[in-house]
């Protein structure tokens, strides 16, 4: 009997230990049974309130340096189960006359936490307005998981997520589009609330919401008005615009062959490198083999990722009453970030991350040379639209803004792997960078998003002439020989430009009427493009829209070829024939077009619309449109 009951206490022993122990097997954290090493990393349960600890990190050219802290507690579930961010997390409190003086720091992300001499995680977030040095680290378990899920599962949410609320299935409007991805690019950011240092969480402050720590985007050969519109844009991605030097100096290059990236190292990812740079950093916290875990949090929250990942150097940490942060400058690309989770990114050495050249031409009024800029872009779905934007602002505005009269000339070429190229120029004015920056924006994204294939963007060149003058122009007057014309015959045509600057401008020509023309009231359109490409939107809506890869490609070049310094005539005349999907039969016989408009049909059939098209080369960019009748008689 008494051997019965021992061994019941046993087993009830044991069956504690194991429910007491759920989320370790053998002494390590379930699912990390393989790299797991308890000499290496402290668990939670090893964790007590007043341990000391330390983190490093780099605070300036001394390289990486230790900084005291002193454990405050271990809090579990810290974080909402809705958030699917780092559920448990290590409360340190600087005891560092540095951490003190500075407050967190933007580039801290990731600083190893260390506690008996183990690795116990990476700082990460804080409290806004938090009077003392207090800081919450991420589980080094919660790190070391990133990355180790499915892939295929990965891959497949970032299928589902190419869904951006873009309609594939209406013509193309590039103005809308971009509106639509840069909703997503904000979306997508903030996958778990609003970051560190976003204006619109500032009326939150008070609530005492912990924050993740924001990364520095320092940037190198952006105007300062640029700086500003970007750091407006980029706050609620949880960066932190900082203007920064480049990284060809003579002591960064000899530098970069030293520079290694190990636990408290600057580790930068250069979302934009060459001429124009961009790059975000923060701390690498533990080095396994090639695999490198850094920041402690999400950069984006991404997933599976395919960013360059490089050394970096600390120049120094500013100090400032709002947010002190890190100025770093990029060294040397080792590696390739792959996966962006919640609780951190990791990275591989010796990868290599896909990234797509890119050349500016600029030839400016008040520059004394035409401009080059080389750089390489990020390649990613979202971030390329967007930084590709930034760079055409910052190469544009080197010598300031344009004056209110203002013309941009520009020429665009997209090569794509497999698929033909897009190429586009065009004329602008009054609208500064607007227009040439939507369609670039619009047309990579479009591209990068599409429901139909994976787009290899080989490269992109854009070629900008500006000019201080305005070239819009209003229809002042529009004549004609007559309003009474036969079959055959032609049109005299006559109409006036007017422009503020170089006031009236004459053009002619003659329009001629089809020989079969029925007799009756024809409306006759003198438009500049917008008008122009409402009309053939309306008329002919399947050139603009896309049913597969080449459709795309194809409507793009349709869109964006329409030239803004032609003056457009429109003669309307009576449909004819029909339009399948998008095959084109005007001259098909009314009988077997009756027969093909069959409502049962599940393709798409409609009227095919026919017109007369007359267009000229003008030295204006026309904003309005005249709308007239002429009749033609027997």
């Amino acid at each position: 009997m008494l051997k019965i009951r021992q061994n019941f206490v046993l087993l009830c022993f044991c069956t504690v230990m194991v429910l007491a122990d759920g989320a370790y097997s053998a002494g390590r954290p379930k699912g990390l049974e393989d790299v797991w090493d308890s000499e290496r990393y402290i668990g939670l349960d090893e964790i007590k309130p007043g341990m000391e600890a330390y983190c490093l990190t780099e605070y300036g050219v001394a390289g990486i340096e230790k900084f005291g802290l002193e454990v405050v507690d271990v809090v579990l579930n810290i974080n909402p189960s809705s958030s699917p961010g780092s559920k448990d997390a290590i409360l340190v409190k600087g005891t560092d006359e540095r951490f003190m003086h500075t407050g967190p720091v933007a580039g801290c992300s990731g600083s190893p936490v260390y506690i008996d001499g183990r690795l116990a995680g990476a700082l990460a977030f804080t409290w806004t307005y938090a009077k003392d040095p207090l800081y919450g680290a991420t589980p080094i378990a919660e790190m070391l998981a990133v990355g180790r899920a499915d892939r295929a599962e990965f891959e497949a949410g970032q299928t589902v997520r190419t869904n951006l609320g873009i309609d594939f299935a209406a013509p193309i409007d590039f103005t809308e589009v971009e509106k639509q991805l840069s909703v997503s690019a904000f979306k997508v950011a903030s996958p778990y609330g609003t970051p560190y240092g976003c204006k619109s969480q500032i009326i939150n402050y008070s609530t005492g919401r912990l924050t993740v720590l924001p990364c520095p985007l320092v940037t190198s050969g952006l105007p300062a008005g640029i700086c500003e519109q970007l750091g407006s844009i980029v706050e609620p991605f949880g960066l932190m615009v900082v203007a920064g030097g480049g990284s060809g100096t003579a002591e960064n290059a000899a530098r970069a062959g030293k520079a290694r990236l190990a636990p408290g190292a600057a580790l930068a990812i250069p979302m934009v490198s060459g001429d124009i740079s961009m790059s975000t950093s923060g701390t690498v916290t533990d080095v396994i083999g090639d695999k490198v875990y850094a920041f402690g949090h999400y950069l984006l929250g991404y997933g599976h990722v395919d960013l360059p990942m490089a050394t970096a150097k600390v120049h120094t940490v500013v100090s400032n009453m709002a947010s002190s942060f890190k100025l770093t400058s990029v060294l040397d690309t080792i590696g390739a970030v792959t996966d962006d989770e919640a609780t951190g990114i990791v990275g591989r050495i010796g990868f290599e991350a896909k990234t797509i050249p890119l050349t500016i031409r600029v030839d400016r009024y008040n520059d004394t040379e035409k401009r080059l800029y080389n750089c390489r872009l990020v390649n990613n779905r979202l971030l390329t639209p967007f930084y590709l934007r930034m760079v055409i602002a910052g190469a544009a505005f080197q010598l300031g803004d344009l004056p209110q009269e203002h013309m941009v000339e520009y020429k665009v070429n997209i090569d794509i792997h497999d698929a033909e190229p897009i190429t586009f120029e065009n004329v602008s004015s009054g609208m500064g960078l607007n227009e040439v920056v939507t369609e670039c924006y619009s047309t990579i994204g479009l591209l990068l998003n599409n429901p139909y294939g994976i787009v290899d963007v080989e490269s992109i060149d854009i070629d900008m002439k500006m000019a201080p003058r305005s070239v819009v122009s209003r229809i002042w007057s529009v004549d004609f020989s007559d309003s009474k014309v036969k079959p055959g015959r032609s049109i005299r045509m006559n109409v006036v430009l007017e422009s503020v600057l170089a006031g009236k401008k004459q053009y002619q020509w003659d329009l001629e009427i089809p020989k079969d023309i029925a007799e009756g009231k024809y409306e006759l359109t003198i438009c500049g493009q917008r008008d122009y490409e409402q009309f053939l939107v309306k008329n002919v809506p399947h050139r603009f829209v896309a049913q597969n890869l080449p459709g795309l490609i194809e409507a793009l070049n349709n869109s964006l070829q329409i030239d803004r310094g032609k003056l457009y005539c429109l003669l309307s005349l009576p449909a004819g024939g029909v339009t399948i999907e998008t095959a084109e039969l005007p001259d098909l016989p009314d009988t077997r077009a009756l027969l093909l408009a069959d409502a049962k049909r599940t393709m798409r059939i409609r009227p095919y619309a026919h017109w007369i098209e007359k267009n000229l080369e003008t030295e204006a960019v026309v904003i309005d449109k005249k709308v007239l009748q002429i009749t033609v008689e027997k």
